[in-house]
């Protein structure tokens, strides 16, 4: 290592070889071997930390209890949660229906009671309903993006409507966000607003080849996901390491350090909990996923279809808000500034604030939390009708897949 950075034979990368030069120019003096120990050291004290910092996560005694609230209906493995339950007596707020992701549990909105978007939301007057995806069963084994969204997804909206008889709010988060936004430009007659969170859109718009690595990944996945039919949580997981390779190492020596009894420690014990409780994709999604949102781009494109229909945000006539998070590295900025760009008349806010962060931060109830929640009560529907379902609506659920669950309500 030593001989080629004195000879300049290591190839670096532009923005790094002012500071290749600097380390070449500090090891002139320095003899082989006592920088081979010195190396040596420093690799064995690292390994160190990180195991430190693994075994330290492991024996924390930290575990979520926090008890679900009720369930206002259910089909498949789907529910959808009623905040609404938490809310001070007496109180009746504005329906607000949360669209999480398919791949990572929805508790990361309820993630503790001092770290909850729901229920901090609930005490204000508003109320939540989580759509709580699990994981696929079954039936949901085989679900394109079109049932997800132009069948349970909708199913839950009426189910919401029908217990409020208002036309809830809707709130996406992340590629809940585009599931969201695909349902509340097929019901806009039943959706009082839209609110996205570091919702992403224009799959190549940040540097970094996201969707080529994306797409290679698909063919390699492909034999799996042909025995499977899914895409496994851990093939998951290495896609999102993927992003930041480094990431790992550097939390886990930075958590060896922390008090175990600290606030700190016990929300990073519960963030690794919920990062590594997380669900598998259906095979279907997985290739829209992968191959046709990273790969080909096709929503910034106007290519995504949702059961025969173009998803296009330049058709949404209902209020919008997009909180794009300047620090995100699974969403990059560029790509969620191009939806908010896409949609007319949309707000747009840029929290100083990562992409889980944005919802769990010490700093989410001020820059998050708060901001959203005024949004929320200033376009909340004003006036309680009866639930309905809009002829746009049903005219667009003729094209609506024919794979159904069996319904039950609680």
């Amino acid at each position: 290592m030593q001989a080629a950075l004195r000879s300049g034979s290591l190839a670096w990368r532009p923005p790094l070889q002012s500071a290749a030069a600097e380390l070449a120019r500090q090891l002139e003096n320095v003899e082989p071997d006592a920088f081979a120990s010195a190396l040596s050291a420093q690799v064995r004290a690292r390994w160190q930390a990180l195991l430190d910092g693994i075994l330290a996560y492991r024996r924390h005694p930290y575990r979520r209890r926090l008890a679900d609230p009720p369930v206002v209906w259910c089909e498949g493995t789907t529910r959808v949660l009623d905040y609404g339950a938490l809310m001070p007596e007496g109180m009746t707020g504005a329906p607000v229906l949360f669209v999480p992701s398919l791949i990572n549990r929805a508790y990361i909105l309820d993630l503790t009671q001092d770290r909850s978007l729901l229920r901090w939301l609930a005490a204000q007057g508003l109320r939540p309903l989580l759509v709580d995806w699990d994981r696929p069963g079954d039936c949901e084994r085989g679900f394109t993006l079109d049932d997800y969204i132009a069948g349970r997804l909708e199913h839950a909206l009426d189910a919401v409507r029908a217990a409020t008889g208002r036309a809830p709010l809707v709130v996406g988060y992340c590629m809940g966000g585009l599931l969201a936004l695909a349902l509340a430009l097929r019901r806009q007659d039943d959706v009082a607003g839209l609110a996205l969170l570091a919702t992403p859109w224009d799959f190549h718009a940040a540097p970094g080849g996201q969707g080529a690595l994306a797409a290679g990944a698909l063919q390699v996945f492909e034999p799996g996901l042909e025995i499977l039919g899914e895409l496994p949580v851990d093939a998951i997981q290495m896609l999102f390491a993927a992003l930041d390779p480094h990431l790992v190492p550097r939390k886990f020596m930075a958590f060896a350090a922390l008090d175990p009894d600290s606030d700190k420690a016990r929300l990073f014990v519960a963030l690794e909990d919920w990062l590594n409780d997380g669900v598998p994709l259906a095979a279907p999604v997985a290739r829209a996923c992968l191959g046709e949102w990273y790969g080909a781009n096709a929503p910034a494109r106007g290519r995504w279809r949702v059961a025969g229909e173009v998803v296009d945000p330049g058709a949404l006539t209902r209020p919008c808000l997009c909180l794009i998070p300047a620090r995100d590295r699974i969403v990059p900025p560029a790509s969620a500034a191009a939806l908010a760009q896409a949609i007319p008349g949309a707000q747009s806010l840029t929290p100083r604030a990562g992409h889980i962060g944005m919802v769990v931060s010490a700093h989410a109830p001020r820059d998050v939390w708060t901001p959203l929640a005024a949004w929320l009560r200033t376009h909340a529907a004003d006036e309680a009708g009866p639930a309905r379902t809009g002829r746009t609506a049903r005219t667009m659920r003729r094209r609506t897949p024919r794979k159904r669950a069996k319904t039950s309500r609680a």
